[in-house]
């Protein structure tokens, strides 16, 4: 590859303390110097970014690409996590693999639309018939030219044992492990520059054994891959593990060997102090989903005492029917609202784009992604605040989120440009979201 200097941004956030006012030179697929201000690199190949604002590619800790199906549906418009998964899961067991192929496809490429290019899908649904959901998404990132963690995810507990999900929609543990094993060996990569990789993620506790728990941490421990779940998301899920297992949820993650730094959870609301210093002292990490967690009213995540204790924390645009969107620069920008409303307005613009860049990454447990520095993947999001929401702005940076970027004017990922002009090259977006309603409509009438 040619060398190319991103030249003289309007803008630029590093997320790190390292000078790129000149912009950044990428060759290779990675960014090989950045150039300070008023510098001037022996580069012949040039891109003017002096209409942009440079940020490192955004990076979505927590989703259900699946879920882009069943966005705004009237009868759980208006309703909390439990009743709105009890109504919804029904609807999520007709699910076909052209379906879930359709729905992967209009999240990946909002996703890539809004500047991220990392995404973390959180996918544990496998009625008869979806067994090769995982390897659906494989070939659909691939297709995006973006990249993704994908996990494995698993549900247990159906009705009848006391959990959540239907029966129809539940596995037996030998078929979870064993299917978890086939994508380890088949999809995941290692090293800087891993496009697919692969984690293991029992959905909740109210929807898998203790059992398949530590089986899961067992398996990734030997294959040396992450664990995801959710936890402490709601007051519900407190008082079913208490119920339950008779513990709380931080007790219950120690208990099936899960308190470490392999593991992330979405959510993680309703921690106590002591649970935030236990997590902060294993290193698990948190994936905050900001607008989920207001649509559901589920609380607010206590992200600034999470950090000081030393947990990793990265946003998550979290399912899209529970946002209802998949947008990952909006994400920063509930992030920095609704934490400014608990802290108070000094929580800096900066700390939030943070979250959606370095933090994601080690959420995620990445060190070659999320920030702009040399030897990094040369993975970007540009944004070109022209629109007239922008009109009247001075901090370019700033602007992206005070003001309410929505849509990135260039993304590249590996030194590829993957959105130009803010399209995607290639991708017939009309056809792609009549076929995509289409499906969203016969999955909903059954």
């Amino acid at each position: 590859m040619t060398p190319l200097w991103i030249k003289n941004p309007l803008g630029i956030f590093t997320a790190n303390d390292l000078d790129a006012g000149g912009g950044l030179v990428v060759s290779d697929g990675k960014i090989v110097e950045l150039v300070p201000s008023g510098g001037q690199p022996s580069v012949d190949s040039v891109f003017d970014a002096s209409g942009h604002v440079v940020l490192p590619g955004l990076i979505n800790t927590h989703h259900h690409f699946y879920q882009t199906l069943t966005r705004a549906w009237g009868p759980v418009a208006n309703a909390p996590l439990f009743p709105w998964l009890q109504n919804l899961y029904p609807v999520w067991a007709r699910l076909t693999p052209r379906s879930l192929e359709l729905a992967v496809q209009v999240a990946l490429a909002e996703l890539l639309l809004s500047g991220c290019t990392t995404a973390a899908d959180h996918h544990y649904l496998f009625p008869d018939g979806m067994e090769d959901a995982i390897d659906i998404e494989v070939a659909a990132v691939r297709a995006m030219g973006m990249r993704a963690t994908l996990t494995r995810g698993s549900m247990t507990l159906g009705e009848d044992d006391g959990g959540l999900p239907p029966r129809t929609t539940v596995q037996s543990p030998e078929a979870i492990l064993a299917d978890s094993e086939r994508l380890i060996r088949q999809y995941h990569e290692t090293g800087d520059g891993a496009v697919v990789q692969i984690a293991l993620a029992p959905c909740s506790p109210f929807s898998v054994t203790k059992e398949i728990m530590a089986e899961s941490a067992a398996m990734a421990e030997r294959f040396d891959v992450r664990l995801h779940t959710h936890l402490a998301e709601t007051i519900d899920e407190e008082d079913f593990c208490r119920s339950m297992f008779g513990l709380r949820t931080v007790d219950y993650l120690e208990s099936v060997g899960w308190l470490g730094s392999r593991t992330w959870l979405g959510h993680g609301i309703h921690f106590n102090d002591d649970e935030i210093a236990r997590l902060g002292a294993a290193g698990t990490a948190v994936a905050h989903c900001p607008t989920s967690n207001m649509r559901l009213a589920s609380g607010t995540a206590r992200v600034l005492e999470l950090e000081a204790a030393g947990v990793p924390v990265g946003l998550g645009v979290d399912g899209s029917a529970s946002n209802d969107a998949s947008n990952m620069i909006l994400e920063a920008r509930q992030a920095l609202y609704l934490q400014r409303l608990r802290y108070g307005a000094s929580v800096p613009v900066e700390r939030a784009l943070g979250w959606a860049t370095r933090g994601s990454a080690a959420v995620l447990g990445r060190s070659d992604i999320g920030q702009l520095a040399p030897g990094m993947q040369a993975d970007l999001a540009l944004f070109k605040p022209d629109e007239l929401r922008f009109s009247g702005s001075h901090d370019p940076v700033a602007a992206l989120l005070l003001c309410g970027a929505d849509r990135a004017d260039r993304v590249m990922v590996g030194g590829s440009w993957r959105v130009v002009d803010g399209a995607i090259p290639g991708l017939d977006v009309a056809g792609l979201i009549a076929e995509h309603s289409a499906a969203a409509r016969k999955l909903v009438a059954g």
